[in-house]
């Protein structure tokens, strides 16, 4: 899959994203790429997650774009006792040409951190690796309908498409029936959105949906869970 034609832009926070012309989207909130990533995936789903599991969890991402998440639940692994497996799929991979330009460096601290998310875009798609002790990832480069993904797996999702507006088919009951299959008992899906069409779909799957606050510039954001 070609990858489309990108700016770099600055958010409210300091750090940066990129925006999507021909979408008229960004990948992050503009608000602040580094709050919104913190706040929906991190706060509201990975950390419950920890909390509740003593050894290993699995995150799904859906869409891996620059891998801001990826890197801050790296960097979440490294002070955790807990393995992290990170499993994410993309349709259109973004070159490091591309993603070095959004200057990480200005806004996360430490070689080391800068190091791994080179190695998070190196790493070859496709195929398991590890990053650390703590911290395994798989990249998928296609579609999510057409992955084949494990059953009753993944304690968190990372839902980080594009809005319903500009990829519509992302966003359908039965992608978040195929993500329900996927989620373990207990586990949870996260998302930026909170509109009713989305919780709908949601609710059709079979998820508990709840909304809570959302990142800085957002007042609401999802959290759907699958009932033990």
């Amino acid at each position: 899959m070609s990858t489309p034609h990108v700016e770099v832009r600055a958010t409210a926070d300091g750090s940066s994203t990129l925006y999507v012309p021909a979408l008229n989207e960004h990948y992050h909130s503009t608000h602040g790429a580094l709050q919104e990533a913190r706040h929906v995936y991190l706060a509201a789903g990975l950390e419950p997650a920890l909390a509740a599991s003593a050894t290993l969890v699995w995150v799904l991402e859906i869409g891996f774009g620059t891998g801001l998440n990826a890197l801050l639940t790296l960097e979440r692994s490294l002070t955790t006792d807990c393995t992290i497996f990170y499993d994410t799929i993309e349709k259109f991979p973004l070159p490091w040409s591309v993603v070095s330009q959004l200057h990480t460096e200005h806004y996360l601290s430490g070689p080391e951190l800068l190091d791994y998310q080179h190695q998070l875009h190196a790493a070859t798609w496709n195929r398991p690796v590890s990053l650390t002790p703590n911290f395994g990832l798989l990249k998928r480069s296609g579609e999510l309908q057409a992955t084949a993904l494990p059953q009753d797996t993944y304690q968190v999702i990372y839902f980080d498409a594009f809005a319903p507006e500009k990829q519509p088919d992302m966003w359908t009951d039965e992608v978040f029936a195929q993500l329900y299959a996927a989620t373990a008992p207990g586990g949870v899906l996260v998302s930026y959105c909170a509109k009713g069409s989305f919780k709908r779909s949601l609710k059709a799957a079979g998820w508990l949906v709840e909304k809570i606050p959302g990142p800085p510039g957002k007042r609401e954001m999802t959290r759907a869970w699958k009932v033990r």
